[in-house]
């Protein structure tokens, strides 16, 4: 789903600390720095990991899986294009 590695990246691109990123998905500060301390894929609980992915996708990143296509062939994250706003 997600790894510890694009844990970090993400919260790097989006410019959060550990803390605002648990504040923004509604997790501890704890959960926040075992997932990123963890190695590989994040394992945990599902609703937290849930809520963390749900958190990110509203902040704007897109979570490249395994197998998916990407210019570098592996796992990463990206910043969506910006959306259009209605006028």
């Amino acid at each position: 789903m997600i790894t510890a590695a694009q844990l970090r990246a993400a919260r790097a691109i989006l410019g959060l600390d550990q803390r605002a990123l648990a504040g923004l998905c509604g997790l501890s500060l704890p959960t926040i720095q075992r997932m990123e301390a963890s190695d590989g894929v994040i394992r945990g609980n599902v609703d937290s990991l849930m809520k963390l992915v749900g958190a990110l996708d509203a902040a704007g990143v897109d979570l490249i899986g395994e197998g998916v296509m990407s210019d570098g062939g592996g796992r990463g994250v990206r910043l969506k294009a910006p959306r259009a706003t209605g006028e």
